[in-house]
């Protein structure tokens, strides 16, 4: 998102689609310095696309153990965000923020469902609340939307009081259009505190950061944003990128070309799963 945008036309924070339940992603995640332990995971347009493969089951399934799921409960108070996968092979993790915006988000989606692969999108609440028809659309192709405020403000220069209004009222919108309330949270800018990890927990969400930053909202050209993500591409990467917050066409387009890239590489790209509280 372009960092000279008012405030005001940033998105807000939204929710995981509580859907997608299942072990608790403190296993499933690693925190960032300082980020405590939490409880254990139950086992569990651009140029033309290549011919998308047929759906395969690891592409349609979030991420899951093999041992009945953990019971749902409010997740730990966290020191710092998680950051990556850990321990599940070669999957990877595709977040978009600061949406909907209904001039590259659908185009996202479209691209999303052909190749059968879920994503994450943290959504704005003031965004979110403009277009509810695209964050029905995200639940329902079974992508997480995740909480990133109402408006997009940078929370450490915010009273506490002023942080949970950011955060609830966007867990709320989502609950009303999804039927569930987000899971998971990112603070804008990546700029977290401790009040935004406490009333994260207290809301009942995970904090999310991301391992590979595409930077994509500086528009750095399609290739670039194309050979950041293949470069970063590893096991247990969170890849960063947006749907809205500027001209997001580059990032639609690289979309188009590194995804099958990875699907061909054997990555699987899917998501956290984690009980809903």
């Amino acid at each position: 998102m372009k960092k000279d945008q008012s405030l005001t036309r940033r998105k807000a924070l939204m929710a995981g689609a509580g859907a997608l339940g299942a072990p608790a992603a403190a296993g499933l995640l690693t925190p960032g310095p300082g980020g405590e332990a939490g409880p254990p995971a139950a086992p569990a347009p651009g140029p033309p696309a290549r011919r998308p493969r047929e759906p395969s089951a690891y592409r349609l399934q979030p991420l899951a153990g093999h041992g009945p799921p953990a019971a749902p409960g409010r997740p730990p108070v966290r020191r710092a965000p998680l950051l990556r996968l850990s321990g599940l092979g070669r999957a990877m993790v595709l977040t978009f923020d600061d949406g909907p915006d209904p001039r590259y988000t659908p185009d996202i989606l479209r691209t999303l469902r052909e190749y059968d692969v879920r994503a994450m999108f943290f959504v704005c609440g003031e965004m979110a609340a403009g277009h509810p028809g695209l964050l029905t659309e995200m639940a329902e192709d079974g992508h997480v939307v995740g909480n990133h405020t109402w408006s997009h403000p940078l929370l450490t220069r915010l009273s506490r009081a002023a942080v949970r209004t950011e955060m609830e009222s966007t867990s709320d919108l989502v609950e009303e259009v999804c039927g569930a309330r987000p899971l998971w949270f990112r603070a804008p800018y990546g700029a977290w505190n401790r009040a935004a990890f406490q009333l994260g927990a207290e809301l009942g969400m995970e904090p999310l950061a991301w391992t590979v930053d595409t930077l994509d909202w500086t528009e750095p050209g399609t290739r670039t944003i194309v050979d950041r993500v293949e470069g970063g591409a590893g096991p247990g990467v969170v890849v960063l990128a947006h749907d809205a917050g500027g001209d997001r066409s580059q990032s639609v387009r690289a979309l188009r070309d590194y995804l099958p890239h990875l699907l061909d590489a054997g990555y699987h790209l899917t998501v956290p799963r984690r009980h809903q509280v």
